[in-house]
């Protein structure tokens, strides 16, 4: 199955992003999302999608996981991500099966494939912390 979305402008940078489940403001004004929000938030969106799907698999719950990504971009033309750090916290992981959890989010950067297409212009490290 393909993806598709539709972004439509007026004449000053300020749009509608709308997909198949939804829709966003995209501009420059508060509220909206500009370009890097997208990249990192379809990161977050496909890692936590395989993550989930890794700990399905290998029968491990949790009540809740949050995702805090920053990225740097470089300076020079064009500039394209530099770093990015992925800080996880998962929220409920039993303390004896953490090890398996940490296992499950380095299977899961390997599959993501936004985080693998991003590791080829980035530096991607990420960080896993249990509440």
């Amino acid at each position: 199955m393909a993806n598709q979305i539709k972004l439509v402008f007026d004449n000053q940078f300020h749009g509608i992003l709308t997909g198949h489940h939804g829709a966003a403001r995209v501009g420059p004004e508060e509220g909206a999302l500009a370009a890097y929000d997208m990249v990192l938030g379809g990161l977050a969106a496909c890692l936590n999608h395989t993550f989930q799907t890794v700990l399905d698999k290998k029968r491990l719950s949790f009540h809740a996981v949050k995702y805090d990504i920053t990225g740097e971009k470089r300076t020079e033309v064009p500039t394209t991500l530099k770093t990015v750090v992925v800080n996880i916290e998962v929220t409920g992981a039993p303390e004896e099966k953490q090890e398996q959890f940490r296992k499950a989010m380095a299977i899961a950067t390997e599959h993501c494939s936004v985080f693998v297409t991003l590791s080829h212009v980035a530096k991607m490290t990420w960080n896993i912390r249990f509440i």
